[in-house]
């Protein structure tokens, strides 16, 4: 058979199981039910006047409207952080315009991006935009706009010259 085929024969194949494990087979209990018999359909018979118990003595009753909180999985733990989501303090991996005619630049003191954002400076000559650490960013200059792209996580102190003054934005970047 050719590669083609082979790769044809595997979707069909996986498109057929996927619907085959779509059936009214029984479920396992959820993680929270103890698992156990199926209690006995009960007969005419077996039907009495006195109430069912409502809790059993391994497992008390819960004290609160939610369910106890699945158990915790085993395993190993993880050898590395997983990825910090942006906060309200903190933005993601965004492009940050800063048009400098529109902006008080002296109220931006600092910013916090993740990896891969982009700080746009609007309105501004080359070469005059510097940062402490180069190593952590690139730099573009293109038609009156610097993009600082974050490629590295570090802080590093932009320096924009604004009306003979020098405004310097302190970036967190994680």
């Amino acid at each position: 058979m050719s590669p083609a085929s082979l790769r044809r024969l595997a979707v069909v194949l996986a498109a057929t199981v996927g619907v085959a494990a779509c059936g009214a087979e029984a479920v396992s209990p959820l993680p929270v039910q103890p698992p156990g018999p199926t209690p006995p359909t009960p007969t005419p018979s077996a039907i009495s006047a006195t109430p069912a118990p409502t809790a059993s003595p391994s497992r008390p009753p819960p004290t609160s409207g939610r369910p106890p909180a699945p158990p915790k999985p085993r395993g190993t733990p993880r050898t590395t952080a997983p990825p910090t989501p942006a906060t309200p303090a903190c933005l993601g991996a965004v492009r940050y315009d800063l048009p400098l005619a529109e902006t008080e630049i002296e109220l931006l003191r600092s910013l916090c991006f993740a990896t891969g954002a982009v700080l746009r400076i609007q309105g501004i000559g080359p070469g005059l935009v510097t940062v402490d650490r180069p190593e952590l960013v690139s730099q573009q200059y293109e038609a009156g706009v610097v993009d600082v792209r974050f490629v590295r996580p570090g802080t590093v102190a932009v320096t924009i010259p604004k009306e003979g003054r020098e405004h310097t934005i302190t970036v967190v970047v994680r």
